[in-house]
């Protein structure tokens, strides 16, 4: 089993998403022995956000500058990442009610045509479906029924609908800590719900 670990937050050891991811991967790690890790920091070691230079590599083109050479390559081992990838766990802190651009930037990088989607007479076809994909999210504010919940409802449908279920991936869990930044109390009670979740995720 190969899982695929990403973390996207800018907040380091101080992170909620990245310490709910790690918890995550221990468990997966846990209930198989075999698995092998492949792990991508976002924040320490960032993807460009795209330019029409990528789009012209994307068709064929050779690019001309030597930063653009070495994104491009980068590029390319992020998608090979994903598609050796079993199982990919992700660290998705929410930021201005929206994913940080670091992960955005990852994103562009595996939405790619003929690699995890193709155009069918029926329009697209997702190509990744066979992968199961935990997304650790976190949130500052708190999107309890009786607060406005639309933020988050959003934020997990560009996951859902947006992202992987348009490349075909079913498999999609979340494991939610949210209210972060209301209170210690509540940090607490939401980081212990989170983790007690992610230990006792299923094993496959």
């Amino acid at each position: 089993m190969n899982i695929l670990h990403i973390d996207s937050s800018i907040l380091g050891a101080n992170s909620a998403s990245r310490e709910v991811s790690s918890a995550i991967v221990a468990r997966l790690k846990k209930a198989s022995e075999s698995a092998t890790v492949v792990y991508r920091d976002l924040a320490r070691e960032p993807l460009s956000h795209l330019s029409a230079e990528h789009l012209a590599a994307a068709q064929g083109a050779t690019p001309e500058a030597p930063a653009v050479q070495k994104d491009v390559a980068r590029s390319l081992a992020a998608l090979e990442e994903f598609l050796a990838a079993d199982i990919v766990v992700i660290g998705a802190p929410m930021y201005n009610f929206t994913i940080s651009s670091q992960l955005k930037a990852w994103i562009d990088r595996i939405l790619v045509a003929g690699k995890t989607f193709r155009y069918g007479p029926n329009g697209p076809e997702g190509l990744a479906g066979g992968k199961r994909v935990v997304v650790a999210l976190s949130v500052e504010a708190c999107m309890a029924p009786v607060r406005p919940a639309a933020p988050l409802g959003a934020c997990r449908n560009l996951f859902a609908r947006g992202v992987f279920g348009f490349i075909g991936v079913k498999n999609l869990e979340f494991v939610l800590a949210e209210g972060l930044m209301i209170g210690p109390d509540q940090r607490q009670k939401s980081m212990e719900g989170a983790l007690n979740t992610a230990q006792n995720l299923r094993a496959a």
